[in-house]
């Protein structure tokens, strides 16, 4: 097994695995904060890097049909939440491509500076 590659996202708000504490994403990316998990309430994201993705599986869930596939962390393997490859109902389709994280399955802190010592004012 060779060395594992890891992407940052950057931003000032990042939301990482719980387990190993592996950048997943950040604040920009999130969409909403209305979604339920299989651990209570979850996060839908547009773009989360550092996933291992399962087979594709069809659910029921309480919006509909969806063909989802797990996600998981590319470092630790904890399993974070799914990803939605297709969406029946025409309403549901903004989902698509898009990825559930569980929010008891990560965690959100402030982001490093990338420049320390270098002021971000504008002014």
């Amino acid at each position: 097994m060779g060395r594992i590659f890891l992407t940052h996202l950057g931003g000032s708000r990042l939301f990482s695995c719980a387990s190993c504490d592996t950048p997943l994403t950040n604040r920009s990316e999130l969409i909403s904060t209305r979604f339920t998990g299989a651990t209570g309430r979850a996060f839908l994201f547009n773009r989360v890097a550092n996933l291992g993705f399962s087979d594709v599986q069809d659910r029921i869930m309480l919006t509909g049909r969806h063909m989802v596939r797990d996600v998981s962390c590319k470092n630790c393997d904890a399993k974070l939440g799914w990803i939605y490859e297709f969406a029946t109902e025409e309403n549901q389709r903004y989902k698509e491509g898009r990825v559930i994280l569980e929010r008891a399955l990560i965690t959100e802190s402030e982001s490093f500076d990338d420049n320390p010592g270098v002021s971000n004012d504008h002014n």
